[in-house]
């Protein structure tokens, strides 16, 4: 197993423990549970919402799910280049957090709606850790194969 291939399979594996949250313990405050949003534990109280809130941490899952199992193809049948690639479309894809996701919970946040209060922070340290993790090991490849 090559180093592309470890750090996509780690990543499938920590986002298989994210979706098995939104999936089983959506109030959960670890890893991707939405507990941490003091309006979800409204919101799925009201019976005319509840259905929506459930549907929208379902479709969720269900888009982080298509993440891992093309994480899983490419692991189990992508060549060098491939693998490659997709850990570029890891990086870029997980950089999109910053243009929206990231202003909003920091708002949120600020406003008193994120429990533990400065969640936003940990957060931020979770995307980095995955980015950084991920350049880290494209610039490892890069330099082996030059």
């Amino acid at each position: 197993m090559n180093l592309l291939e470890i750090g996509i399979s780690v990543f499938c594996f920590i986002e298989i423990l994210n979706i098995t949250i939104l999936y089983f313990k959506p109030e959960s405050s670890i890893g991707n549970g939405v507990g941490v949003f003091n309006k979800y534990h409204e919101l799925i109280e009201n019976p005319t919402q509840k259905e929506f809130v459930n549907y929208l941490v379902n479709w969720v899952a269900g888009a982080k799910l298509i993440f891992i199992m093309v994480g899983l193809v490419v692991v189990v049948f992508g060549n060098y280049y491939t693998q490659l690639f997709t850990v570029i479309a890891l990086i870029i894809s997980i950089l999109s957090f910053y243009w929206k996701l990231f202003p909003a919970i920091k708002k949120l946040d600020k406003q008193g709606e994120i429990t533990p209060k400065g969640y936003y922070v940990t957060l931020n340290y979770m995307i980095i850790a995955f980015v950084f993790g991920f350049a880290a090991i494209l610039v490892v490849e890069l330099v082996k194969h030059i």
